[in-house]
């Protein structure tokens, strides 16, 4: 394992973390000791860096994150808050700071630690920022010593008003935001951030398991899964036909999908650390072994493949999604 610091911070974390969501839900059935399984296991193999919210479980991720690793100091946690479900289980966003200072208590409680090593607005708006409470909220809490560090988690399709107003107002300390082959919408913001200093962790790097190859055109998803929504039968159908050129490039290297795409995003050098999701022990195998870098043929081919292909690919994932 290699590790990078999270931007100008004094974070060291892996270059691969573990993205903490589907151990409470959105990914079917989860059982709790496999989970703490999995969680031991990446520990043996390296991750130091773990990233959940407080909405994940409804505080369920964060208490077993709290279980298992406690105040441990050479863990490195990140959470989030801005999520609360509302009366009619509907998503609520609030950004208030009559609900972050409060939310932060609890997430440090669920936890088990006296501070947080990087805390997020979950995925605020330019008009949330513009309020300014939530700004207020986190620097406060950073001043009173219950966060290290703070940022921001970025749109999946549109990263850039709230990147923008970061960087321009000189907030924060990084920034978490989607990339992976499909979508490479963000990597101006990658470049941009970098510079001025800004920690950039990737999430989705599998884009819900579509760049792992194990799905098929008849690959179908329970109820509790939200893939279920995203993935559905057109969006199966065209990644698989325009990733054929992407898996050649795979097979060619000898390593499988999956490190093929996990190594696309640390070939990238800005960023800090990759968080695939990873329910079970073997998933922790397969997403930090066979770390390596992809030439710069190969990169270039995959961003012109983007541009060409797969950029209509995730216009349409984010249509079917409406």
């Amino acid at each position: 394992m290699k590790y990078h610091n999270l931007g100008h911070s004094s974070l060291e974390i892996s270059v691969i973390g573990l993205g903490c969501m589907g151990m409470s839900e959105f990914y079917g059935s989860v059982q709790e000791a496999e989970s703490i399984a999995t969680l031991h296991r990446a520990i043996e193999l390296g991750v130091n860096f773990f990233d959940t919210a407080d909405f994940y479980g409804l505080g369920h991720s964060e208490e077993l994150i709290g279980k298992v690793f406690g105040n441990k100091p050479d863990i490195i946690i990140a959470t989030k808050v801005g999520h609360k479900l509302h009366h009619d289980q509907s998503i609520k966003l609030d950004y208030s700071k009559k609900h972050i200072l409060p939310a932060c208590e609890k997430s440090l409680k669920r936890l088990n630690r006296q501070s947080i090593d990087y805390y997020q607005l979950h995925s605020a708006t330019v008009k949330h920022l513009q309020d300014g409470e939530c700004i207020e909220a986190m620097e406060e809490l950073q001043k009173q010593g219950k966060i290290r560090y703070w940022g921001i988690s970025l749109n999946t399709y549109n990263p850039f008003p709230e990147a923008q107003y970061f960087m321009e107002n000189k907030l924060g300390s990084g920034f978490q935001l989607v990339l992976n082959i499909i979508n490479q919408t963000a990597l101006p913001i990658v470049k941009s951030a970098s510079k001025k200093g800004y920690g950039i962790i990737a999430r989705m790097p599998l884009q819900f398991g579509l760049l792992t190859g194990k799905f098929n055109s008849s690959s179908r998803f329970d109820a509790n899964d939200h893939r279920r929504f995203r993935l559905k039968p057109l969006v199966l159908e065209n990644a698989l036909k325009d990733l054929e050129e992407v898996w050649s490039l795979a097979k060619n290297m000898k390593i499988t999908k999956t490190q093929f795409s996990l190594n696309y995003i640390l070939s990238i050098p800005e960023i800090s650390t990759v968080i695939p999701g990873m329910k079970t022990p073997e998933q922790v195998i397969n997403n930090t072994s066979g770390i390596s870098t992809l030439d710069r043929h190969a990169m270039s081919y995959l961003r012109r493949l983007w541009e060409t292909e797969l950029e209509s690919l995730l216009k349409l994932m984010e249509e079917q999604e409406r």
